[in-house]
């Protein structure tokens, strides 16, 4: 479905974005990972998608933290593939303390890499995806994206924020061939849940399953995980021409979370 198409996917050497990256090379869409980690691990995993699909597969370490960075990335997969046709914004970072105790270091961070590098990567790709006359810009932005928990301050404003810039960037696109959506994941088994998960069960003195349940009973009606996987075969449809006429809306993955 996706032969001849090229794909960015940022924050892709890890959980959503690599369960993302893996399904856009399945559809056989040439990728362009990006995150961090070892060097060697990173390795293994852009040379395993690329014999596993038969697709060219790329890594540009580039720090999504910073404006430069993130144009920067962009460019190169232009001058590297020749083209870019979808851009996944999935970077993304969290920290939570109430917010009279939000250090400022955090709150900077948090905004610059959730929201402020998907500004910076649309404002960057949008030219070359008018000219293609086609291009799908896809942010994964949360649940949190459109309700809001405690000491979450600043990844709920991120969130929120990139559904907006999902609406004003669908709005300035519109008939042009190009879209853009976001993805609203609920909770996800991945690093930052994890750490949520030892969280609670330290706090309440309980072993990991029993946290993982507290964790998801306290939002996720399905009392399920949704999996990397799923959220790419959402990306995948929002690049499908089944989706040709769905733009600047957000798409809920979140096992109930959002209907209560």
């Amino acid at each position: 479905m996706l032969k001849g198409k090229v794909a960015i996917v940022t924050g892709s050497t890890s959980g959503i974005g690599l369960g993302v990256a893996r399904e856009l090379a399945k559809l056989r869409a040439d990728i362009m990972l990006n995150g961090f980690g070892e060097a060697s691990e990173i390795e293994a995993i852009r040379s395993g998608i690329e014999r596993e699909h038969g697709v060219r597969v790329l890594y540009d370490g580039a720090d999504m933290s910073k404006e430069d960075a993130v144009r920067g990335l962009i460019a190169t997969a232009v001058d590297k593939f020749g083209r870019l046709d979808i851009l996944v914004n999935n970077a993304g970072i969290q920290f939570t303390a109430p917010v009279e105790e939000f250090p400022t270091a955090k709150w900077n961070a948090i905004l610059a890499i959730n929201l402020s590098a998907a500004f910076h990567g649309i404002a960057a790709a949008v030219p070359q995806m008018k000219k293609q006359r086609w291009g799908r810009i896809i942010n994964i932005a949360s649940t949190h994206g459109l309700v809001a928990s405690t000491h979450k301050a600043a990844y709920v404003a991120a969130k929120h924020g990139l559904i907006g810039l999902t609406k004003v960037v669908g709005l300035e696109t519109a008939g042009s061939g190009v879209t853009c959506n976001a993805v609203c994941p609920g909770w996800v088994r991945t690093p930052l849940v994890d750490k949520q998960i030892d969280d609670i069960a330290a706090q309440r003195g309980i072993n990991q399953a029993e946290a993982a349940r507290t964790l998801l009973a306290e939002k996720q009606p399905s009392l399920e995980f949704v999996s990397p996987e799923q959220l790419g075969g959402t990306v995948a449809f929002l690049c499908s021409s089944a989706a040709d006429q769905i733009t600047g809306t957000a798409i809920s993955v979140d096992g109930g979370w959002t209907a209560q």
